[in-house]
């Protein structure tokens, strides 16, 4: 579980993140530029782009892993983050079940823990080593890790890289259907097109470290840059609904001055 710092200032209706001219550079090279980019409850946000464009750079900046330069980023106050990471390696050597895994995910909350094995599917897997896992296994077994931190905010860094078209599928479908039952912000990269437009409600396309375009899956699509970098996807694609009710307050966190230049 991840906590930003904690002090109130009041924000629009129903974010969870609230990112403004985000900037990170590393020596000369400068990874993020002035990026704004909001999240909000029961919204699917999906991130794409190139190679390079700084799309774990801003998923990492957003949950709190990543320090920034400029900018300004708001949460809401304990915001809790679920993360999927995009690698996920453990040692041959290391003893590892998938129950030990997830009982070293933090909190003391056994409900959350067997709740959350019901939710990704993985109940069967609870014995066995973590190195055995295929890679849809592996996927879900994240997926449950997350979800035991009982999080505002799922962030998966390209969840469906390496799986065929029925498991991308199949992910996509419960990552949606856990949105819908527990209400938290989805913030997904992808590189999976076809699959990311009838996925998202909001789709922000990165290159160079700077937004490119951003919008709802169908404007995103016509959208000159965005054709530039990926063509045409074809036939339009459905969009998953939600609603935003709440107004609540949050969390500024300033630029961290440790930020790692090299």
């Amino acid at each position: 579980m991840f906590r930003l710092k904690k002090r109130a200032t009041p924000a629009p209706d129903g974010l969870l993140l609230h990112g403004r001219q985000l900037t990170l550079r590393r020596g000369q090279r400068v990874l993020l530029r002035d990026v704004d980019v909001d999240l909000a409850e029961r919204e699917v946000l999906t991130l794409v782009g190139p190679n390079g464009a700084g799309k774990s750079t801003l998923l990492r900046t957003l949950i709190g892993l990543e320090g920034y330069h400029q900018g300004l980023l708001l949460t809401r106050p304990g915001l809790r983050v679920g993360y999927v990471p995009q690698q996920f390696a453990v040692d041959r050597n290391l003893p590892l079940t998938v129950d030990r895994l997830l009982s070293l995910a933090g909190g003391r909350d056994s409900f959350a823990r067997r709740q959350a094995v019901e939710d990704a599917g993985v109940g069967h897997l609870l014995r066995q080593a973590v190195q055995d896992l295929s890679g849809g296994e592996l996927r879900r077994v994240l997926l449950a890790r997350a979800l035991s931190r009982k999080p505002h905010v799922l962030a998966l860094d390209e969840p469906a890289a390496g799986l065929d078209h029925n498991s991308q599928t199949s992910l996509y479908s419960l990552i949606q259907h856990l949105r819908d039952r527990y209400g938290f912000g989805v913030l997904v990269i992808s590189h999976d097109l076809h699959l990311v437009m009838a996925a998202s409600d909001q789709v922000v396309c990165l290159g160079h470290g700077r937004v490119c375009c951003r919008g709802e899956p169908a404007s995103v699509q016509e959208h000159p840059e965005y054709r530039a970098l990926f063509g045409e996807l074809g036939p339009a694609t459905a969009v998953f609904p939600h609603a935003h009710s709440h107004a609540p307050v949050l969390t500024p966190v300033k630029p961290r001055s440790n930020v790692h230049n090299g």
